[in-house]
Formats: C-alpha cells, sequence, structure tokens
C-alpha cells in the first residue's frame, strides 16, 4: 500500500542539503511529487518541503528520518495526507469566519477534521448542528476566566487538535494558553492595526477615510496580535462607502484570508522562521 507524506524541515543552511533528502527518500523507494525550498541568506536557515508517496510506514520513516536528521541539525515534521487536520474553532458573535471556514471544509476544499465548535455566546449552536459539529457554550467573565481557559484546553486536548483557529473570538488568551499552543493557533483581524484599536474599528475607519481596508492572518503569541503573518490582503474602498460598506467588504476580506492561512497550515505548507512564516505555496 502506498501512502502520500509531507516532509517539511528547517536547518542551518549547507552543500548538498537537497541531494541528501532526495537520496534518503530515493533509497527507500519514495517518488517526489512536489517539492521545494528555500535558503535564509540573513538566517543562514535551510527550508524544504516535500510530498512524496512510499510505500513504508509513518513509523518506520521516522524512526529513518531521525538518525538521518540528527547531523544536520534538523527540525522536521512528517505528515501522512490521508489524515485531515484536527481542528478547533472558537468564536464570539461574528459568525463570517466560521460559517465560511464550515462550508469550505464540508465542500472538500478544506484537508481539515473539524472536532468541536467553543464559543463564549450560544449564537452559533444551530449552525454548528446543522453541520454536526459539537458546540460548546463556555461564558466568559473576568472572574471565570482562568477556569474557562482551562475547559477549552480540556476540549482542545480530549479532540487531540492539532489546529485551533480564532474564527473571530473576540476574547484575549493569557500568556500561558498561547504558550501551550504555540505554532497551532491562528487568529484573523482586520489590517488596521496599530490604527483603530478597539471597538467599532470600521466606523473609526469610516471616519477617518480609510482607502484602503485588510484582514490579517497569523500565528497566535503573547504578544496580542503582533504573532508570525501567515496571509494578509486588501480592498480598495473610496468616499462612497458606507460604514456598513466598509463592514461587509472587510468580513469578506477576512473569511478569505483565514481559509488561505488555514488551507496552507493544514497541508504543511507554512514553516516558522522567528517570528516570521516560510510558506511553500
Amino acid at each position: 500500500m502506498t501512502h502520500t507524506y509531507v516532509l517539511t524541515l528547517s536547518c542551518p543552511d549547507r552543500l548538498g542539503l537537497v541531494h541528501a533528502v532526495s537520496g534518503f527518500l530515493l533509497e527507500r523507494a519514495g517518488n517526489i511529487e512536489e517539492a521545494a525550498q528555500f535558503n535564509d541568506h540573513d538566517t543562514g536557515l535551510f527550508f524544504m518541503r516535500v510530498q512524496f508517496a512510499c510505500a513504508l510506514d509513518a513509523e518506520q520513516l521516522k524512526a529513518d528520518w531521525t538518525a538521518f536528521a540528527q547531523p544536520y541539525q534538523m527540525e522536521w515534521q512528517l505528515h501522512d495526507t490521508a489524515q485531515p487536520m484536527r481542528t478547533v474553532i472558537l468564536v464570539s458573535q461574528q459568525g463570517h469566519c466560521l460559517n465560511d471556514l464550515l462550508f469550505r471544509w464540508k465542500s472538500g476544499l478544506l484537508p481539515l477534521d473539524i472536532r468541536a465548535i467553543v464559543s463564549n455566546h450560544r449564537d452559533f449552536y444551530q449552525l454548528a448542528a446543522s453541520y454536526n459539529v459539537p458546540f460548546h457554550h463556555l461564558p466568559v467573565t473576568a472572574a471565570t476566566k482562568p477556569q474557562v481557559e482551562a475547559r477549552q484546553l480540556d476540549i482542545i486536548d480530549s479532540e487531540g487538535a492539532e489546529l485551533v483557529v480564532l474564527a473571530r473570538y473576540m476574547q484575549i488568551l493569557s500568556n500561558d494558553l498561547c504558550q501551550r499552543l504555540s505554532g497551532r493557533a491562528i487568529n484573523i483581524h482586520h489590517s488596521f492595526l496599530p490604527s483603530f484599536k478597539g471597538a467599532k474599528p470600521y466606523y473609526q475607519a469610516h471616519d477617518r477615510g480609510v482607502k484602503l481596508i485588510g484582514a490579517t492572518a497569523h500565528y497566535v503569541t503573547a504578544d496580542l496580535d503582533e504573532g508570525p503573518i501567515i496571509e494578509q490582503d486588501v480592498a480598495r474602498v473610496d468616499h462612497s462607502k458606507t460604514v456598513d460598506d466598509l463592514t461587509a467588504l472587510g468580513r469578506d476580506t477576512e473569511s478569505q484570508v483565514l481559509a488561505r492561512a488555514v488551507k496552507w497550515h493544514s497541508e504543511h505548507r507554512v514553516l516558522l522562521n522567528g517570528h516570521k512564516t516560510v510558506i511553500f505555496k
């Protein structure tokens, strides 16, 4: 039986890395279907993503690769593409990103296994039920936040979630939870930051007569809205646009940007490079 795998790696750059990786796969009758690499001359690091078909099982490959990778000081991951990424979504009262992700998932456009939706409001329990996804209502107050986050983490862990998506979840995560979810939690927000912080950013932007609105998807870190950026996009606007126009256009942009970020992450196309990302599209 042939399996399709994705191997991602980073290590200090040196001569012959591509040859070494392809030679390792050749020795195990691995057929490379897609490959991309990047040399970061600023940091001296080498990044690579390889998709290949192979008859060996994942455990044997991992054991062989562990021994191979050690002299190269490689950080690496190996994934079987037949296994969709187990995902938990957090949401509050704006459902445009949640609705978009659920539709794309059920349409076969995202290689996800959405295991649960967690919200501090009840607004989308019927939407979750329509997709047969368990819905967890966990209201949050300042006094209950530690207990709620502990419950959120219990759900994430019990579902074996490899990805947590903050689909307009309007609560700031604690530093501890951010650290626990490091590298596997994606957030989406408007791209007015650092301008127009706080409530009603589209009202503030309209009042200032902005000409561009946009969205940013990034990994969650303890530094609020400053994690490594995965994807961004903008839409041009003018004086004729109302607040409602800006809001609608902004939500469309947010949905598209988040969907692309989730797709690339779930296809193992995003590699962390310090506070930046390398993305093999």
